[in-house]
């Protein structure tokens, strides 16, 4: 297949480009427009701007699908994420209907539902998108809805790894409990080769997660015995800091800590593993196995 892929560049997004290359497929990705192509497999978009859907018509001409995995965490001035989360992927949507491009994968988020923050309601909005456009015939989408993504490149990945290098931590309490079940980014992009790879005939969505669920602190403590290393102290943030920080982390665009990563951190992010391990025809990777699949 000819397919679309944006977000090419990013931490998913690379991962997925080299799973659908190797799955056999032609793989058109998304750069910065400040790029200059290397060849006729690099298209220049640009997500904080490209909101109609004329902007995405000459770009899907010969595609035969569109896999989106472009995310960013929080809102920038040069990416805002109203346009970034729902502007864009909704006019690409549109596009696609016009074009006649059926096969199309979001890469979306779990947890979404029911949060009122801008990263889960930009979310939504593309998503509800999508399924009206599959109720009238138009599309076929596939929606991925990933817990906690677990490789190498991924900046929570690279958090996560270097707390469980720290004999001893300081978190705030709400992270420290809330419940996530990790899952290796290959496996969502071995889910995404299969959704691909098969005939569809109608609009799904997969839970991408691991086998089993466990908190952040137990995950990081795990992460620091495959690590090889021993016990470590585990403080907890007393919850005037924990606000504190969030509200100086707003101050401060260029950092990944504010109140919205709190209140997403802060809230359990698990689901059933049962639609992923049917999609790869195997359980996902443990995660007791990510440092040794999904790290090195």
């Amino acid at each position: 297949m000819r397919i679309l892929l944006t977000g090419s560049t990013g931490f998913v997004g690379q991962t997925l480009h080299a799973a659908l290359t190797q799955a056999g497929h032609s793989v058109y990705g998304g750069i910065s427009p400040r790029q200059t192509p290397r060849n006729a497999l690099q298209v220049p978009m640009d997500f904080a701007r490209d909101t109609v859907p004329d902007f995405w018509l000459p770009r899907l001409e010969g595609m035969d699908a569109v896999v989106n995995a472009v995310g960013v965490l929080r809102d920038t001035r040069a990416r805002p994420i109203e346009a970034v989360h729902r502007d864009t992927p909704i006019a690409l949507f549109e596009a696609c209907a016009q074009a006649g491009v059926q096969r199309v994968v979001q890469v979306s988020a779990l947890g979404i539902d029911g949060s009122t923050t801008a990263y889960a309601r930009t979310k939504r909005a593309a998503e509800e998108r999508l399924w009206a456009l599959a109720a009238q015939h138009k599309l076929r989408p596939a929606i991925l809805r990933p817990s906690v993504v677990f490789g190498r490149g991924g900046d929570s990945t690279a958090l996560f790894m270097n707390l469980a290098r720290l004999p001893a931590v300081l978190l705030p309490g709400p992270v420290l409990d809330a419940r996530v079940q990790p899952v290796s980014v290959h496996d969502v992009a071995a889910a995404v080769v299969a959704l691909l790879g098969a005939p569809q005939q109608s609009a799904c969505m997969v839970e991408c997660v691991g086998p089993e669920s466990l908190t952040m602190g137990q995950l990081i403590a795990n992460l620091r015995q495959q690590l090889g290393h021993g016990s470590a102290w585990v403080l907890r943030m007393p919850p005037w800091l924990t606000s504190l920080s969030a509200r100086v982390g707003d101050a401060v665009p260029p950092s990944p800590w504010c109140s919205e990563t709190l209140a997403m951190l802060g809230t359990d992010n698990v689901g059933d593993p049962a639609d992923l391990a049917r999609l790869l025809g195997r359980p996902a990777v443990h995660y007791r196995q990510l440092v040794a699949t999904a790290w090195r």
